[in-house]
């Protein structure tokens, strides 16, 4: 949409036209069968259609390239392309030319001029060309002002200006979920995983040339978009990354704490940074748009004071025969707790052992590794259940139910490894 200021005599004539790539041609095929009146005329008048691919006239889509015809839509992420073309429609030569352009956002305003020096002269019937480029960063409306400033023969300084505007669309909704991986032998490595839904919210196919995943300096990442086939690795999106209009597609990433922050992670609380998704994508004829959000941030979970995790556990053992597990007690509090664990017996799960013995003083952020005995009467599936952890200095227990599950076989049943 332009919109100008009241007109005035000018000597010089400004022409805006963005760039961008040409579409193919299409037209409307009409046809019918040969028994119908006009017979053959309709096929024969396609098959002489320069526009129509030959074989193939039916089909809308033809050989031929058509330059836009309008301002078109622009997306976040694209590149704003324009051409800039000054004019001396007179029969005298002007000097002192100078020729702006401003982008205006809702936020800010940007010089995108190559050039801030002014022309010299420009004589009748010649032009002062400028091509701008410009990554679109910000959603909304924007206004592209084009200034152009000269002297005439006369010594009059004149000046106009030329407002377009233009509304910048978002062309992906990405949407992101966190899930936290408490698995029996992953507690230590607090593995993160996070899903990613993009949609598709242009008009016309995307190609997804890249969608990946920057972590923060605390993580390592893992893609989880494609699998082993043969020895390669293929995308479980199949060898064509397109993404049809209001299409989504989910990603999946797997996060793992660092080495030097693994003992940090599973301690840590509040909000933390996981990192930021790159996009990359190409529509028709290759028309390149990128895309990063902001740092990804999710909640840690809430252990409480005191946090009570599996190290080892066998995923099957035999019916009344005694097992070991490896638990890990971490102190989640910025207090010193004295603690005395006690083990309850359930329906299913018989502790062995003393249960109400003394495990000792634990530092704020220290952990304590116990190996602990126990055995099963019920087969089948059975949860783990019955840990009592008090904590003398404030008399307060902490119960842990359901710690992890344990398939009951008989033992006359051989186990295979």
């Amino acid at each position: 949409m332009e919109v100008n200021p009241p007109k005035q005599e000018h000597l010089l004539a400004l022409k805006v036209m963005r760039l961008t790539k040409p579409t193919l041609f299409t037209n409307i095929p009409v046809t019918c069968e040969e028994k119908d009146l006009p017979g053959d005329l309709f096929n024969q008048l396609m098959r002489d259609d320069p526009s129509t691919v030959n074989g193939a006239e039916v089909l809308m889509l033809g050989e031929m390239l058509t330059l836009p015809q309008n301002f078109g839509n622009i997306f976040l992420g694209e590149t704003f392309s324009s051409y800039i073309s000054v004019h001396n429609d007179s029969n005298q030569v002007v000097k002192d030319i100078l020729v702006k352009a401003d982008l205006q956002t809702s936020s800010q305003r940007l010089n995108l001029s190559a050039s801030n020096a002014a022309v010299a002269e420009l004589k009748p019937d010649c032009c002062i060309d400028d091509v701008i480029h410009h990554e679109v960063k910000e959603i909304g409306t924007h206004i592209l002002v084009c200034a152009v400033s000269y002297t005439t023969q006369a010594g009059e300084k004149m000046y106009f200006r030329k407002f377009f505007k233009f509304q910048v669309l978002k062309p992906l909704d990405v949407k992101t979920k966190f899930y936290n991986a408490e698995s029996d032998l992953s507690s230590v490595t607090d593995e993160v995983f996070l899903e990613a839904q993009i949609q598709n919210m242009t008009t016309s196919p995307m190609f997804m040339e890249k969608v990946s995943l920057e972590p923060s300096i605390m993580y390592n990442v893992t893609e989880l978009n494609s699998v082993s086939q043969a020895g390669e690795s293929v995308s479980t999106f199949g060898s064509r990354a397109y993404l049809q209009p209001m299409d989504t597609r989910q990603y999946l990433y797997c996060l793992k704490p660092k080495k030097e922050f693994a003992e940090k992670a599973g301690i840590i609380k509040g909000v933390t940074v996981i990192g930021k998704l790159d996009i990359v994508w190409k529509t028709n004829l290759g028309e390149r748009g990128r895309l990063q959000t902001s740092q990804l941030q999710r909640m840690a979970p809430g252990y409480g004071d005191v946090r009570l995790s599996l190290e080892a556990i066998p995923d099957t053992v035999n019916l009344e025969e005694p097992f070991h597990i490896t638990c890990k007690i971490t102190n989640c509090s910025e207090r010193t707790m004295d603690l005395v664990l006690e083990m309850c017996n359930t329906n299913s799960i018989h502790w062995c052992g003393i249960s109400g013995r003394q495990l000792g003083k634990l530092h704020p952020s220290s952990s304590l590794c116990l190996a602990l005995t126990l055995l099963s009467s019920v087969q089948g599936l059975q949860s783990i259940s019955g840990l009592r952890l008090t904590d003398t200095f404030l008399k307060r227990t902490y119960e842990y139910d359901d710690i992890a599950q344990v398939c009951v076989i008989s033992s006359a049943i051989k186990v295979e490894s």
